[in-house]
């Protein structure tokens, strides 16, 4: 842990939870329908500040900093890719959250469609934001990944993200495509347009083939449209989750 958690804004507060053997820290804010959101791979729960102020109003949001990640408490031996999704399963469970709705970016995207794909009874809509996991990222996303890793390590700074384990059978790059169409929970693929980690063709493969997902593009350059599109990005979160 790093830490004292930053200031958040009015109507978001910060809490602490034992999960998996892990302190972690996350973020709540609203009341209604629970939405649990994943943060990309060199994030945190802040990352989703600005969508949990628009949505307060009808939902209630969780973000928490997965485990590894900001102030959630790391396990220096690293993590497989399965413990994440059962993070998130057993984070979900210690809220009393039967069922929810799923939003990742990124690498918390793959892990929400982990989670998804595992726990096909509690997760009941999910929305995947330029989603890893569907295809490897592209050489330029792999080389820039590449240098901010270095300048850190140069720096002396704390990488984001822990160390990443694999074992047999586990893939951080793809899921499926057996796994993709056996998805029955309702999906929305929110994408820019001009992705140069994940292009957008990935996720129009990804959206012919899971049965329940539709996708929806935005405009512009980039790899985060809950950030660099926010308000459009909530307005279609909103009305995907309003959705019956």
């Amino acid at each position: 842990m790093t830490g004292a958690p930053e200031a958040v804004p009015d109507g978001v507060s910060g809490h602490w939870l034992n999960v998996s053997g892990h302190r972690v820290y996350y973020l709540k804010a609203g009341e209604g329908p629970p939405v649990v959101l994943l943060h990309g791979g060199a994030s945190d729960g802040r990352d989703w500040l600005a969508t949990m102020t628009a949505l307060a109003d009808g939902f209630s949001l969780y973000a928490p900093d997965l485990i590894g990640f900001g102030q959630s408490q790391r396990r220096q031996t690293g993590y497989f890719l399965a413990d994440f999704s059962n993070f998130v399963r057993d984070f979900a469970a210690s809220l009393g959250l039967e069922g929810y709705c799923l939003v990742g970016h990124s690498f918390g995207a793959r892990v929400a469609l982990d989670t998804a794909l595992a726990n096909p009874e509690r997760v009941i809509k999910l929305v995947l934001a330029d989603s890893a996991g569907l295809d490897g990222i592209s050489r330029f996303g792999s080389a820039l990944f590449a240098l901010f890793w270095a300048l850190r390590q140069l720096r002396r700074q704390r990488q984001p993200f822990p160390r990443f384990l694999v074992r047999e059978g586990e893939d951080y790059n793809h899921v499926s495509d057996t796994a993709l169409r056996s998805l029955r929970t309702p999906t929305l693929l929110v994408w820019k347009a001009r992705d140069l980690y994940v292009p957008v063709a990935i996720a129009r493969r990804a959206a012919r083939l899971m049965p329940q997902a539709r996708l929806a593009l935005l405009p512009g350059y980039g790899h985060a449209p809950h950030k660099g599109n926010t308000e459009a990005f909530c307005n279609l979160l909103r009305e995907f989750l309003d959705e019956d």
